[in-house]
Order: C-alpha cells, then sequence, then structure tokens
C-alpha cells in the first residue's frame, strides 16, 4: 500500500511538473549507474523526471543484484515504473521496434523499443548509451537524447561530482564493461568542446 502511494504521488508530480520532460531510461544508461553503485545521482540531477519502461525493469531483474539494487527504496521510489498499454500509441510504436519491424529496419531490444516509443509519445528525453541501435530513431521522431556520459558532465556542472570523480566513476563503469565512447570521463568533456 505503501509503495502504491508514492506511485500515486510520483505520477501526480510529474503532472504537476509540465515544463521539465520526463527521462525515459533504457536499460543500458540506467545500468552504468547501477553497476558502480553511482545511481543516487540521477534522483539528484533530475528529481520528479526519472521513469523506468517496465520491459527495462524486466531486463534489469535477469542480473540479481541489479534488481535487488532496483529494487531498494532509494532507486525504485524515485522512479516511475511505466508499462505501455496494449492498443495505445506507445504500443504501436513498441510493437514495430520490437516485435515486428517495417520491411528493411533493424529489430531492437524490447527496452530500447519501449523507452524510445514512451519518449516520442510524451514528449520526453531518451537516456541511453546503445547509439548503434537508437540514433536512428532518435533522429527519425526528433527525440532529445541524453547518454550517462551527459548526465555525468551535468552531475559536473551541477556540482555533485568532480571531474576526479568522474574519472573515478567512469573507470568503474568501464570495469563493468559499459560502452561510453571516451575512454576516461576527461577525454569525454574535451571532445564535448
Amino acid at each position: 500500500m505503501l509503495f502504491a502511494r508514492i506511485l500515486f504521488l510520483a505520477k501526480k508530480y510529474m503532472k504537476e511538473s509540465t515544463l521539465i520532460e520526463p527521462l525515459f531510461f533504457d536499460t543500458d544508461c540506467i545500468c552504468a549507474f547501477l553497476w558502480v553503485n553511482e545511481q543516487t545521482l540521477l534522483p539528484a540531477l533530475y528529481p520528479g523526471r526519472l521513469i523506468l519502461p517496465k520491459p527495462v525493469y524486466t531486463e534489469i531483474s535477469k542480473v540479481v543484484h541489479l534488481k535487488t539494487a532496483v529494487d531498494s527504496p532509494e532507486v525504485l521510489i524515485p522512479f516511475i515504473l511505466e508499462e505501455i498499454q496494449i492498443g495505445s500509441e506507445e504500443y504501436s510504436i513498441y510493437y514495430l521496434l520490437a516485435i515486428k519491424p517495417e520491411p528493411g529496419c533493424k529489430l531492437i531490444g524490447k527496452g530500447e523499443a519501449a523507452s524510445i516509443a514512451l519518449a516520442k509519445v510524451r514528449s520526453g528525453i531518451l537516456a541511453s548509451n546503445n547509439l548503434k541501435d537508437v540514433m536512428t530513431y532518435v533522429q527519425e521522431y526528433g527525440l532529445n537524447h541524453i547518454t550517462t556520459g551527459k548526465i555525468m558532465m551535468e552531475a559536473l556542472t551541477q556540482g555533485l561530482i568532480t571531474e576526479e570523480h568522474g574519472n573515478t566513476i567512469w573507470q568503474a563503469m568501464i570495469n563493468k564493461r559499459r560502452k561510453l565512447g571516451a575512454n576516461t570521463f576527461s577525454e569525454f568533456l574535451t571532445n564535448q568542446k
């Protein structure tokens, strides 16, 4: 009952915060933070804006310690767990991306497809590092897009981390086989200039 009340309040806050776009997390992006126990950066940066599509939660749940981490109140409470209803506009997009793509289109993962569909229909931001699979749809649907690197850059800008701490986090993520597009956080920052 407590969880249902928290979910209700979080959704209510999201509706009241119409000037700030929600972030729809793909599995690879949220897991970059979960693998290194740095998930608390996310609600600090984006309070009331974090959406975890149900297919992403299902993918995370396949790894026991990640499921335990995401199910902890400090992670799950700041996130809104969002399902895609059959027959909805989101479902139509999801179906075309993850179940039965049009001829010539690549089948993508259910977590990626759910995040893209929700971000498109709800005018949100796609949080994904899997550029190979998502960039075509980011461009096709005109989506705003953010990666782990950009999230960490925002954490640096807001004083939540230092560049040195960012490099430590970045290296830990790379050690967990996260693909981040640069060897160090400092290198990522340099490439953004």
